[in-house]
């Protein structure tokens, strides 16, 4: 599976407003109901706080991959954004998140929400790919950078 199969540039923050938890899951979740025409925002973000509650999706290493299953839809759909300031996440290291994607999951998929997880755990392990992420000056950088990076697997 590529990241490109489901993220566009249009599906991409460059800079996250949100302060807290909630509020990059419902900027990230926002662009994917828009675009997508989505399921209502506030179930989405439900969704993505109830499994939150579970642990956190911030992995460490400024990297948050919040993710959920929702009833209705039938493929994957996925966002992600920039945070400069970085936001504290609950991060199994302790330290602020500043690159989130985000990933909505139809309710009865197991595989390829697993692979989707998987894909972007490894391309965001590079430490130089992350680093680029965070010095792009706009949207269509970082959906190059990702698109780029996607390709050489």
């Amino acid at each position: 599976m590529k990241i490109t199969e489901i993220l566009e540039e249009d599906l991409v923050i460059s800079d996250l407003k949100a302060s807290n938890k909630r509020g990059v899951l419902v900027e990230l979740s926002n662009v994917l109901v828009n675009h997508h025409k989505l399921a209502d925002l506030e179930t989405i973000v439900k969704i993505l706080l109830e499994r939150e509650k579970l642990g956190s999706t911030g992995i460490g290493d400024g990297i948050a991959i919040p993710h959920g299953k929702l009833d209705g839809i039938d493929k994957l759909y996925g966002s992600f954004g920039r945070s400069i300031k970085g936001i504290d996440f609950q991060s199994i290291d302790e330290k602020p998140a500043h690159l989130f994607f985000l990933l909505i999951a139809p309710k009865d998929s197991a595989g390829i929400h697993l692979k989707a997880l998987a894909r972007i755990s490894r391309l965001l392990k590079d430490e130089s790919f992350r680093k680029k992420l965070m010095k792009a000056k706009d949207r269509r950088e970082l959906f190059n950078i990702i698109k780029e990076e996607d390709e050489k697997y």
